[in-house]
């Protein structure tokens, strides 16, 4: 294990945070409530805006489909870092639901959204980035996005 903090741990990683996604309906996508922080569902919005598409099975391909979900895990720390500055602040993810949009003989939405979890297992560790999970899948996702996830974290004590 390293001793590099999660915000270190992402910087390491050389990837970029896409621009904060804004809610497409009435929900607000950031809650703390305790210790707890709540992120509403996410989709795959790329660093210059435009939205990922497709049906896993038909438009896109599983390794397309896990890109995908990493991509929707960048829109996820983004909203993190846009409202707490930091990734630091969290200490470990508690629970995923990945939403996959599929045809009804795609069998791989755990592969998929491994993408995100795998993700987040770089940025805070095996031990606190990887929680329980649900990956299953959907007839469709709102404007066709091939995957929605929200997550479930732990923060540090105050």
């Amino acid at each position: 294990m390293n001793n590099l903090t999660p915000d270190e741990n992402f910087a390491q990683t050389g990837m970029s945070l896409p621009p904060t996604p804004q809610p497409i309906g009435v929900y607000i996508t950031f809650l703390i409530v305790g210790q707890f922080l709540y992120v509403s569902g996410h989709g795959p919005i790329q660093n210059d805006g435009t939205l990922t598409k497709g049906k896993l099975g038909q438009d896109l391909d599983i390794d397309e489909g896990k890109l995908a979900a990493q991509q929707v895990g960048l829109n996820i720390l983004s909203t993190i870092k846009a409202n707490m500055g930091t990734f630091n602040k969290v200490k470990r993810v508690i629970k995923t639901l990945g939403m996959v949009n599929c045809t009804p003989d795609f069998e791989k939405h755990p592969y998929v959204i491994n993408g995100c979890s795998e993700l987040f297992a770089k940025v805070w560790g095996t031990e606190n980035g990887i929680g329980v999970r649900s990956a299953v899948g959907f007839n469709s996702l709102p404007n066709n996005k091939p995957v929605e996830i929200e997550v479930i974290f732990e923060l540090e004590s105050l």
